[in-house]
């Protein structure tokens, strides 16, 4: 009887062992699960961050091209405005311009 019993118990083990290797199995699984539902929610949050600090960018850097290109326009006209106003001035400058850097040049 006692041999029954023990035989009992044995087998009663082996059924619990292999009961927890199942629902080990099982958590393995759902674990990760939920760490690729994780990874992927975090892929996605970075992807959106990263995309609105380009446009960030982009469109602080669209700003600044634009005010440089209003700056280069601005000094153009003022030249352009400055040279209509005294012609024979600025050709004179200009051409003390051009023997100073021909000087230099020769050097």
């Amino acid at each position: 009887m006692e041999a029954k019993s023990s035989q009992n118990d044995y087998e009663q083990v082996r059924e619990d062992l292999r009961k927890l290797s199942d629902d080990l199995s099982k958590l393995t699984k759902t674990v990760a699960e939920g760490q690729k539902s994780n990874i992927s929610s975090l892929r996605d949050e970075i992807r959106r961050e990263s995309r609105e600090a380009f446009d960030q960018v982009r469109q602080r850097s669209d700003a600044a091209i634009n005010r440089a290109r209003d700056a280069g326009t601005k000094a153009v006209d003022d030249v352009e405005h400055k040279i209509e106003e005294r012609p024979f001035l600025s050709i004179i400058i200009m051409f003390l311009a051009g023997l100073l850097v021909g000087r230099l040049l020769d050097r």
